[in-house]
């Protein structure tokens, strides 16, 4: 019981801060349409610039600046970049944007090299929150869990409970009609991708000091971001967070117990063959779930695209 509870803990706080990676491109599709590729380099750049003004000002500092810095250069990608290509349709968007992820990891080693950095925990968490059953848990991961929670709370505030929210929406859904009313709906548009890269700063600035803060950063977490958010369904903040949560969960539990394939197997009635070495399925039998971890997240994307392909809380017009 003590070892499920440890798991959860580690699961939601993986889960969480693949939500505020998740959340902020949610935000920037479901207005402009727009899938960013460079999302994840975005969220590298937050670690980075954390790291730098950390070294001056302070983690705390660094985490009101860094996101502030990083959607600023996030609102001017969108001003003088995707604007321009965007009235050529989708594909050159994506090209965009997947040029803009290789020039950001380039300019990040050219500036701080290839090593990681020693972007280290405050000082004033770096102490065992609680333990569990020997299992000690950070008090800098109940941080996370209360940022995330606080993000998801106030973005979905904001969008469904203020006038700003409206007017977001609404330009969505009849951008002319809501230039009509006298709203800058470029500057709308704009807004919102500056936000959106601003929460990817804050997962940066955040997961730096946990996860590494180093030039491979955007790579590791950019594949499984965009299949975050087809699982929850594109454009549903709600299914941004609950398909984060299944995510952290199956890969924690996955790594967490050495469950064997020919157990699961033979739980459902499939004999082990005689011949094993023989067998062309032998690797299906002798996998187990820690090896498989990492890909169980796509494998469920793949099912959610087969039986359910506007993701969970996903509409089919999106």
């Amino acid at each position: 019981m003590e070892l499920i509870l440890v798991n959860l803990i580690d699961g939601l706080v993986t889960g969480l801060l693949l939500f505020m990676l998740s959340a902020g491109l949610t935000l920037i599709f479901s207005m402009m349409g727009v899938l960013n590729f460079a999302h994840a380099s975005f969220y590298m750049l937050g670690a980075y610039f954390g790291y730098q003004i950390s070294l001056a000002l302070g983690f705390w500092v660094a985490l009101l600046v860094a996101p502030v810095v990083v959607g600023v250069m996030g609102a001017g990608v969108e001003r003088y970049g995707l604007r321009r290509v965007h009235q050529y349709g989708h594909v050159p968007e994506l090209i965009f944007t997947f040029g803009l992820a290789l020039l950001i990891e380039e300019l990040v080693q050219f500036v701080w090299g290839k090593n990681q950095m020693p972007f280290d925990i405050p000082d004033v968490l770096n102490f065992t929150a609680f333990a569990i059953a020997g299992n000690s848990i950070p008090a800098y991961k109940i941080f996370m869990i209360f940022i995330s929670i606080a993000i998801f709370i106030g973005l979905l505030y904001i969008l469904t409970r203020t006038r700003v929210g409206m007017i977001i929406q609404a330009a969505l859904s009849y951008p002319k009609t809501v230039e009509a009313l006298g709203h800058n709906v470029p500057l709308i548009f704009m807004g919102v991708f500056g936000v959106g890269t601003a929460l990817a700063g804050v997962a940066g600035v955040i997961a730096g000091p946990v996860l590494g803060t180093f030039p491979g950063m955007a790579f590791v977490l950019g594949s499984i971001v965009f299949v975050t958010i087809v699982i929850g369904g594109l454009g549903s903040l709600w299914g941004a967070l609950v398909a984060s949560l299944l995510i952290g969960w199956i890969t924690t539990f996955a790594k967490a117990y050495n469950l064997a394939m020919s157990d699961v197997l033979n739980a459902i009635g499939i004999a082990t063959p005689e011949n094993l070495d023989d067998n062309i399925f032998r690797d299906l039998w002798t996998v187990t779930s820690p090896q498989i971890a990492d890909i169980l997240p796509y494998i469920l994307m793949v099912l959610i695209l087969i039986f359910r392909p506007y993701g969970l809380f996903g509409n089919r017009d999106a």
